[in-house]
């Protein structure tokens, strides 16, 4: 009966998941001149075809999330399928097959120059705009559900049971790395640097992050790339806070750890702990809830319970995966 319950109680997210995914979709099918649904692109009309399959793909992710036991591998696997697709699409436009990209123009897939790449060119500034709005709907989990190279880097933490703790000059760099990029990306417009030359510095940059997540963040058991190398990591932490969802931890919380061992983003230290709220790496991502035994550990929403405020989340969320899962993305 339990169980029966339970399923009935996620027939209005799901519906919503449904609606929210269907609503986004046609817009983009309907106000967009160039046809930005993938399926359009090769089967003109087909799209809306698309645009019932990824509404009930969302569907079929909120109870898999919502659900706390499941939600740390379902998360997990719509992140990587999410780059796995961004990758391919990647890959496909290198070879000549134009239609894979949004502009029809390539660019390095670094996090970097979501940021670097308007500030030298003056202009596009469609990623960051783009960016900003996951911001202010979810706040920094697009750092835990939407990076292309975050899922990599949390697969590679994986490969140590438990994180170790990470030094306390993190920050310090993690600020450092941000002003250098943007501040080289100035130097190179003022001084009107070829883009063939910039190209070159942005692999290099690029080369050094996925160097950090092979060496670093394997070794480390925490997300090293994510926390420490990325910029654009930085500004989601910072500017997340213009989102009202919040992860909170109750006063009744024993102190336990748990989560600070499935914590791979560094935010949960136990001085976090005895703050009674997770640290500024924190992304949102809600893998410790499911970890902790007295739930102990929720979101927040002015106005809503714990439960509708997750819920409330992971709709967004879901919603957001799949339509960017829909569209051309390079």
């Amino acid at each position: 009966m339990a169980i029966t319950e339970e399923k009935k109680s996620h027939w209005g997210p799901v519906v919503s998941a449904i609606i929210l995914t269907a609503g986004m979709l046609i817009v983009v099918q309907i106000m967009t001149k160039r046809p930005m649904l993938m399926v359009d692109r090769y089967f003109p009309g087909m799209g809306w075809i698309e645009i019932v399959a990824l509404s009930l793909y969302s569907g079929f992710l909120i109870p898999k999330l919502l659900n706390p036991k499941t939600s740390i591998r379902w998360r997990t696997i719509l992140w990587l399928t999410f780059s796995i697709i961004f990758f391919s699409q990647l890959t496909l436009g290198i070879l000549g097959l134009e239609s894979f990209l949004m502009t029809g123009r390539l660019h390095y897939p670094i996090p970097a120059m979501i940021i670097a790449g308007p500030v030298y060119r003056g202009e596009n500034f469609f990623m960051p705009i783009l960016f900003g709005s996951t911001l202010l709907f979810i706040g920094p989990a697009w750092c835990s559900y939407f990076c292309y190279i975050g899922g990599w880097d949390f697969f590679a933490s994986q490969q140590l049971k438990r994180p170790r703790p990470m030094p306390k000059w993190r920050q310090p760099v993690r600020i450092a790395i941000l002003i250098l990029v943007v501040s080289a990306a100035i130097f190179l417009r003022v001084n009107e640097t070829p883009i063939s030359l910039v190209s070159r510095f942005a692999a290099l940059f690029g080369l050094g992050g996925l160097a950090v997540i092979i060496v670093r963040s394997r070794k480390q058991g925490v997300m090293v790339h994510c926390t420490t190398y990325c910029p654009i990591g930085a500004v989601a932490n910072v500017l997340g806070k213009i989102s009202p969802f919040r992860l909170r931890i109750d006063d009744d919380c024993t102190g336990c750890r748990k989560c600070t061992m499935v914590c791979r983003y560094d935010a949960l230290k136990p001085e976090n702990i005895e703050q009674k709220a997770p640290g500024l790496s924190c992304t949102l991502c809600g893998d410790c809830i499911g970890t902790c035994k007295n739930n102990n550990i929720h979101y927040s929403f002015p106005g809503l319970s714990h439960q509708m405020a997750r819920t409330l989340f992971l709709i967004i969320v879901v919603s957001f995966h799949a339509v960017s899962i829909g569209v051309a993305r390079i």
